[in-house]
């Protein structure tokens, strides 16, 4: 919902500060004066294009500043994720704030949540948040899509489960197809993969590798390599620990151990070193044994050294094999040894194309069998809830002064052509993920005319009427918590224009709803009455708005009504409307299902 709007220097609005809130708003005034600036102000914030032309003469630039109270969890979600995204924050946890600013010289600023953002991100959150509806913003209503897709959502649970269902098999056939289309289209380039695979896995079968050869071989080779240094070393170490013409070091140990024996029972720390002593004999014993041994082993083997660093090579040459046919860096034995277990099985679907294609044949139809079915269970839901839509929107256009039109929801199934065919008891059609119907919204005007398409040949105002129509039956599922209407009762007059108040006090009901009126018929039901005044002497070269209630409202109507403000027929009959308003707001909401459509989402 919009809590409040701020406009600045934005053509004839010098300042204006407005307090919105749920249910109607109306903005009325002097023709002229200004109120469809308010839309183009609100527009800005939407993120439309800014026209410096729209800055007031003699300013530098025009700033509009909006704020958005945000309580529906599902929507306050989705527009957080907008939120962490441009770095900015919520003001007290469910409130945003955006404003645009436009230069006189044509550059322009945007603002989300306290941080500088494009114009566009303004246009992604009015998608949620707004839909505005002028004589200019029907161009939605002759696109099927959104037709299609407020039907879907005016017919309910039972046809939203049933294009789940059809859309889990459209994907499966989707995805079956374009697997074989795949293999089709790149048998070269399968052949290929198909060899490197073979090459690489016979390498390693020929290796018979294990995890650790690697590093085995890499010890094994660095003995081999340094025979002679190592024999040197090790028989050096045993001269040394055997005494080479000075006493034994397992002698000195010994006969140390043996002079503190006598007193260790005396000092528990005497008894402590020796165990310590005896201990270090025996492992000095223990080393002299193991150095004789390797010296024993040590034996120069040319050969084997070279078959090591052979098979050290191919080891590293196949990893670099690998690293070329998966991207993937520096892999090891690990790495290799894991690759070589799925690619046995790549390598069986690379080199037995027929079968695999026959297997996704199988698939192909089975999927194909499911989909006509469940497609035909999608059109016959649409089809009733095109006839129960027809009904209630014709059912409102008469009520809006429109008593001769009659809306037609059209349903028909493609035929065969772009997409994929499906078959509906032994009928190909075209198929896509909304199913196998295109469906189209028509309006007849007098009891022999042809539908037209939704939108054209038609007024504004009686565009706007249509679309005011279809928002009365389908509010129930819009998920936008604020409608716009720019005079939407265009050519609307006497009891046609009380209807016209009526429906959209049904919607402020539901939704926050913003209307630019001339009609005191539809100002009346307003829950909050914004007009917008100009100058003291007349001249349209400043403009204001004003909240008014009471006597001050009263007369506004009675302007609207006759042109005199003070004429007492006029205040009469204007409160006359405010008492009619009055009586049909305590009234019962009106049933209403859907979903929105035509609406221009900002």
């Amino acid at each position: 919902m919009i809590e409040s709007v701020t406009v600045r220097d934005l053509g004839v609005i010098v300042s204006a500060d407005i307090e919105l809130g749920p249910g109607l708003t109306v903005i009325t005034g002097e023709t002229g004066a200004g109120k469809t600036m308010l839309l183009t102000g609100l527009g800005l914030l939407f993120g439309d294009r800014a026209d410096p032309s729209r800055v007031r003469h003699g300013c530098r630039q025009a700033m509009v500043e909006g704020m958005f109270s945000i309580e529906d969890a599902d929507l306050h979600s989705r527009l957080d994720e907008i939120v962490d995204e441009v770095g900015g924050q919520w003001d007290d946890g469910d409130r945003l704030i955006a404003s645009r600013t436009v230069h006189a010289e044509g550059r322009s600023r945007a603002h989300l949540a306290g941080r500088s953002v494009p114009a566009g991100v303004l246009a992604g959150i009015s998608d949620e948040l707004v839909a505005v509806h002028g004589q200019g913003d029907q161009i939605r209503l002759s696109h099927s899509r959104h037709q299609r897709e407020a039907l879907d959502t005016f017919a309910g649970d039972d046809l939203i489960a049933a294009l789940g269902d059809y859309r889990s098999v459209y994907a499966e056939l989707k995805s079956a197809i374009a697997q074989r289309a795949e293999i089709q289209e790149n048998r070269e380039a399968r052949q290929r993969e198909a060899e490197d695979i073979a090459e690489l896995l016979d390498e390693v079968d020929a290796l018979e590798l294990h995890g650790n050869d690697l590093e085995q071989l890499k010890d094994e080779a660095g003995r081999l390599g340094h025979v002679d240094e190592i024999a040197a070393a090790v028989d050096r170490a045993l001269g040394l620990l055997r005494g080479e013409g000075s006493a034994e070091v397992e002698s000195l140990l010994a006969s140390a151990g043996s002079a503190l024996d006598t007193v260790r029972s005396h000092d528990s720390r005497v008894a402590d070193l020796h165990t310590r002593l005896i201990q270090s004999a025996t492992e000095i014993a223990d080393l002299v044994v193991e150095l004789a041994g390797v010296a024993d082993s040590l034996e120069a083997d040319p050969q084997r050294l070279e078959w090591i660093e052979a098979r050290r090579a191919r080891i590293t040459a196949a990893l670099r094999r690998l690293s070329a046919l998966t991207g993937e860096d520096s892999p090891g034995m690990g790495d290799l040894l894991a690759w070589a277990q799925g690619a046995r099985i790549r390598l069986e679907e690379l080199t037995d194309d027929a079968g695999l294609l026959e297997s996704i044949d199988h698939r192909i139809d089975q999927a194909r069998a499911q989909a006509g079915p469940l497609a035909a269970r999608v059109s016959e839901l649409r089809i009733t809830a095109g006839r129960s839509l027809e009904a209630r929107v014709t059912e409102e256009l008469a009520a809006l002064a429109m008593p001769t039109a009659r809306l037609v929801v059209s349903i028909t199934r493609r035929p065969p052509g772009e997409g994929l065919v499906v078959a509906v008891e032994g009928e190909p059609y075209s198929a896509d993920r909304h199913g196998i119907d295109d469906v189209a919204f028509g309006l007849v005007q007098g009891a022999d005319d042809r539908p037209r398409p939704l939108g054209r040949g038609s007024s504004g105002g009686e565009r706007s009427r249509i679309m005011l129509a279809l928002e009365v039956v389908l509010a129930g599922a819009d998920p936008v918590p604020t409608m716009v209407f720019d005079e939407v009762d265009a050519g609307v007059g006497g009891r046609a224009a009380v209807e016209v108040g009526r429906r959209l006090a049904r919607l402020g009901r539901l939704r926050q709803v913003l209307v630019v009126t001339h009609l005191p018929q539809v100002a009346a039901f307003a829950d909050r009455h914004l007009v917008v005044r100009t100058d003291a002497d007349g001249q349209i070269t400043q403009a204001s708005v004003a909240t008014v209630e009471g006597d001050d409202r009263r007369r506004e109507l009675a302007r609207m009504l006759a042109g005199q403000e003070e004429s007492d027929t006029a205040m009469a009959h204007a409160a006359e409307l405010l008492e009619l308003a009055a009586g049909e707001s305590t009234g019962d909401t009106p049933e209403v299902r859907g979903n929105s459509t035509g609406a221009s989402r900002r």
